[in-house]
């Protein structure tokens, strides 16, 4: 792997990397560097895991035509769920994901998909703890990124499970696109933290 120094990316301390990373999806035609998604592997790595049971795996696919595919089934899975139980937010859901031109990963070419590895109690917060590392090391290089939950529930179908060869016993958890950005996203307003007790 290259010499990480020698790959440009910003100096950010960790304050301004949780205040300046965005929910982004609008992103410029482009593939992520492999040896920049090897140093965000490495980044989420180094999340807390409990037990030290490093409970994650990882798949990366920058295929746009596997992409495309798993955002079709994606959509279909979701049409097929709201319509059986919609409410206004439902149908807002319904709304977005019957365009035909909408994809699920906003046309981004990367999508790296974070599972749990084996079934456990807190196997879902190690792969999420995982998943803002990578986020925030992400922003150090200029990257965008977003988790897409419309895909969860499609990445864990039997056939896609066996087309990614990801064994059955394997969960996708946490499906994030990266990509380099092609315009500026305004900041989210934010609730103050709701403190329930403070003794």
């Amino acid at each position: 792997m290259e010499n990480p120094e020698l790959i440009p990316r910003y100096k950010m301390d960790v304050m301004d990397a949780l205040y300046n990373r965005r929910a982004v999806r609008n992103y410029l035609p482009k593939k992520v560097d492999s040896e920049i998604i090897h140093h965000l592997l490495d980044a989420a790595i180094h999340a807390p895991s409990a037990l030290h049971e490093e409970s994650r795996g990882f798949v990366v696919i920058q295929n746009k035509s596997l992409l495309d595919r798993i955002s079709e089934s994606a959509k279909l899975l979701t049409m097929n769920e709201k319509k059986q139980n919609i409410d206004l937010q439902e149908e807002h859901v319904l709304q977005v994901v019957q365009q035909k031109e909408f994809n699920v990963f906003y046309n981004a070419r990367t999508l790296i998909v974070i599972y749990s590895t084996f079934k456990g109690k807190f196997v879902s917060a190690d792969c999420w703890l995982a998943a803002e590392n990578l986020m925030l090391a992400a922003l150090t290089y200029g990257l965008a990124s977003c988790v897409i939950g419309f895909a969860v529930d499609a990445l864990n179908l039997p056939e896609w499970k066996e087309e990614l060869g990801i064994p059955k016993k394997m969960t996708a958890v946490a499906p994030i696109i990266l990509g380099w950005p092609s315009g500026h996203t305004l900041p989210s307003a934010h609730k103050p933290p709701l403190i329930l007790k403070w003794k």
